[in-house]
């Protein structure tokens, strides 16, 4: 089974204007959508499309904790959240008028008791199991609670897969995750320099496998993206063609059709493919990939 994480999920409250945001006037808006969030919860989403099946889990609160339960339900989605006692699940407002403006909410503290009822969640994972991590680490939690939940798993032969940035995912190797996801400017700040070539980068990636990690995909927008696999060998695949509407959910898409791939076919090439077919289906579209546009950007790559 797969497992994701997330520890801060939000409903996003997408505001469209026809007109340039103006600061204290009144705006009408032209349109609007909530669309249910947080990384790990459109990692599942996608897996969703591509027919596998994955539980979502991390913490919830309040009416809004409730009505985001409710719609992933309705979107055929598994989850197993803890539910916070006080709180409730943040709201994003993302204002779209020409310009993009976002109200980010903070989300409900995380106390230590739940922090260990999602431990206990984990617990029963096994080498069967796939767990994502993704995105950052709420400011009511400790900055070490990745290296917290893959310490626990040691020994049982879970594969994690950690898509985060910087000291979060440089403190996570110790614990060879099965698969990382950094893009070429997040690497590049990992290993202290510019990388600008892909004999640069091939580098780069080799530095953290020396570290620890098994597999490292790095994604590079419209250069397309780079995987090092653990037997050492290199992958390089192009982008499609299409136009770039949407950038939330593009990485996130490309960890699921990852991971998805490599669970079909146990084939890194195949799940780099795949992988690169679900982030341009994101990035292609409006909302997250659908089955209908993976399958017909993989006929172009």
């Amino acid at each position: 089974m797969i497992y994701t994480v997330t520890f801060n999920p939000a409903i996003d409250y997408v505001v469209r204007l026809d007109a340039p945001l103006e600061v204290g006037e009144v705006n009408r808006a032209k349109g609007e959508d909530c669309v249910l969030g947080g990384k790990g919860i459109n990692v599942s989403g996608v897996l969703a499309q591509l027919g596998c099946e994955s539980v979502a889990l991390g913490f919830v609160a309040g009416e809004t904790g409730a009505w985001l339960e409710r719609g992933l339900a309705a979107q055929g989605l598994k989850t197993d959240f803890v539910h916070l006692e006080q709180g409730m699940t943040r709201i994003n407002v993302k204002i779209k008028a020409g310009q993009e403006t976002e109200l980010n909410g903070a989300g409900p503290d995380i106390p230590e008791s739940a922090m260990q009822e999602l431990e206990k969640k984990l617990d029963s994972l096994n080498e069967d199991d796939i767990l994502i991590l993704a995105g950052s680490i709420p400011a009511s939690l400790s900055q070490d609670t990745y290296e917290r939940l893959l310490a626990r798993l040691q020994g049982r032969g879970v594969r994690a897969v950690v898509d985060a940035t910087r000291d979060l995912l440089v403190n996570v190797l110790q614990y060879h995750p099965f698969l990382i996801k950094p893009n070429n400017h997040e690497l590049g700040e990992i290993v202290g320099r510019v990388l600008t070539t892909d004999e640069e980068i091939i580098a780069a990636a080799r530095t953290l496998q020396q570290k620890g990690a098994r597999n490292v995909l790095v994604s590079m927008a419209g250069d397309g993206a780079l995987l090092v696999d653990e037997n050492g060998e290199m992958h390089r695949i192009g982008c499609p063609k299409g136009q770039v509407v949407n950038s939330v959910g593009a990485g996130d898409s490309m960890v699921a059709g990852f991971v998805a791939g490599w669970m079909q076919t146990r084939s890194y090439s195949f799940a780099l493919r795949l992988g690169t077919a679900c982030g341009s289906a994101t990035a292609f579209s409006l909302g997250l990939a659908t089955k209908e546009k993976i399958d017909e950007l993989m006929k172009e790559i």
